[in-house]
């Protein structure tokens, strides 16, 4: 079988190679891949990868080998999973609770898309609480998990604020129901009830200064690689305000759950996964090195012919 294997170059960062498949637990189901969607998360671990790790978190096929315990898909459902890791290969073992059946309305194309920032999204949504009528502030806004957490708060009848670094990108939050799109943090009107950053650095407490005195800020992520530089002598902003970690596997709801109403949502119409890229993965260093480069807006992803 033929999967993408980290080099550990700062170069070519992978390459496809042929490895041993892994027994598969009574758990797992095997799906044929289709196609799948890499994340700059992954990207980040690509630089120094450790031993025994395969990239692959966000996949869609068709189920090959049912779960030998009797849960999950049956034999020849197409499917969108998110495995921990392995799943830029022909072939992943999936557990059962983090897949589920997708319709023949949905492309996998699209379905593969879904599973990382889709998760992302629906759960800061949900931790953010009650967003009808409330301002939102929103960091980082271009990629995957940023179209889709705008199209879920609007839909909640939030009004969110999202800072975009091009015009382009702008337009599409726009679209699907940004209240306004800023440059930059400091451009933006507050104050907000929540802020939402995922940039870290002197982004960070530039959300904080943008927050109401009772304001929440939540913080999932330093694209920057910078870590956030917060200053508690410093009240400017949200001056009696909650500081929340977020963490999108710690839910009280099951992966598959929330996957399936992702599903359900773009199904009804209700949900528009933004795709920037569709390659075969036998271009995925070029597609990876567009990643690291901010040049795809929301998702990509590789298809595998058969």
């Amino acid at each position: 079988m033929r999967a993408v294997m980290p080099t550990g170059a700062t170069g070519r960062m992978v390459e496809l190679k042929n490895v041993v498949e892994r027994e598969i637990k009574p758990h797992e189901a095997l799906v044929e891949v289709v196609a799948f969607s890499p994340n700059r998360g992954e990207t980040f671990m690509l630089e120094q990868p450790r031993p025994g790790w395969r990239p692959g978190k966000d996949i869609a096929g068709t189920v090959v080998r049912q779960a030998a315990d009797g849960t999950g898909p049956r034999l020849g459902q197409r499917v969108v999973g998110h495995p921990d890791q392995e799943g830029w290969a022909e072939r992943v073992a999936v557990p059962t609770d983090r897949l589920v059946v997708v319709p023949d309305t949905i492309d996998l194309i699209v379905a593969a898309a879904l599973p990382l920032a889709g998760l992302t999204a629906l759960r800061l949504l949900r931790l953010a609480g009650s967003n009808a009528s409330r301002r939102v502030l929103l960091t980082g806004a271009s990629g995957g998990v940023g179209h889709y957490f705008v199209e879920l708060a609007a839909a909640q009848g939030a009004l969110v604020t999202a800072v975009s670094a091009t015009a382009e990108r702008g337009e599409r939050l726009r679209e699907l129901g940004a209240a306004d799109v800023v440059r930059a943090v400091d451009d933006s009107v507050g104050p907000f009830k929540v802020g939402i950053d995922s940039v870290g650095g002197s982004t960070t407490p530039a959300v904080w200064h943008k927050l109401t005195p009772d304001g929440t800020l939540i913080w999932c992520g330093q694209a920057s690689r910078t870590r956030p530089q917060l200053d508690f002598f410093d009240w400017e902003g949200a001056t009696s305000g909650t500081i929340k970690r977020f963490q999108y596997l710690e839910s009280d709801v099951p992966v598959a759950a929330d996957l399936e109403t992702l599903v359900r949502l773009v199904a009804t119409d209700r949900l528009h996964p933004e795709i920037g890229s569709v390659e075969s993965w036998e271009n995925i260093a070029a597609v990876i090195e567009a990643l690291i480069a901010r040049r795809i807006r929301g998702k990509a992803v590789l298809t595998i012919a058969r």
